[in-house]
């Protein structure tokens, strides 16, 4: 009986240092569904293509900053934009949705320059070469909120990180 209230007693302690460790963006977590066909649509987005991108938004599918497709009622693109991004890590996805200004009550998306999405509001960079999204000049405590990304052999899904 003395182990079981000791194992008991340790699953408690447990529990109770777990409280308060998740974390919660200031970003809202919107619907996100993004399907890239990586065979027909958008055949130079391959991992081996460093640095290159992908935005979709309410005005469609960008590859490096050119149109390339309008978005269907399927599709489904967060609350500020997403971003695929070719890092030295592989695929990467983030909303581009600037955590500084939403916390601020703000909803503004940030703009692809090279490397770095930059909000246009408040002038911060988040880097996402490293795959990452950090914020480059300490205004944002946050990184952009990252999601969910699974590639197969001839496309890319994009969902809502949990």
């Amino acid at each position: 009986m003395r182990r079981y209230r000791g194992l008991i007693i340790l699953i408690a302690i447990l529990l109770c240092s777990c409280e308060g460790t998740t974390f919660q963006s200031s970003v809202p977590a919107y619907p996100v569904r993004v399907v890239i066909n990586t065979k027909t649509m958008f055949t130079g987005f391959t991992p081996e293509n460093t640095n290159a991108y992908i935005t979709v938004n309410e005005e469609g599918y960008k590859e490096n900053g050119v149109f390339k497709q309008p978005v269907t009622v399927t599709d489904a693109w967060g609350y500020g934009g997403i971003v695929v991004y070719v890092s030295l890590a592989g695929y990467v996805a983030f909303d581009l949705a600037c955590p500084y200004c939403a916390a601020h009550g703000l909803r503004r998306a940030c703009i692809m320059e090279g490397i770095y999405a930059e909000c246009p509001e408040c002038g911060e960079q988040y880097e996402l070469a490293g795959g990452y999204a950090i914020p480059q000049h300490q205004k944002s405590t946050e990184s952009l909120r990252q999601m969910n990304i699974i590639a197969s052999e001839d496309k890319l899904t994009i969902t809502q990180k949990q």
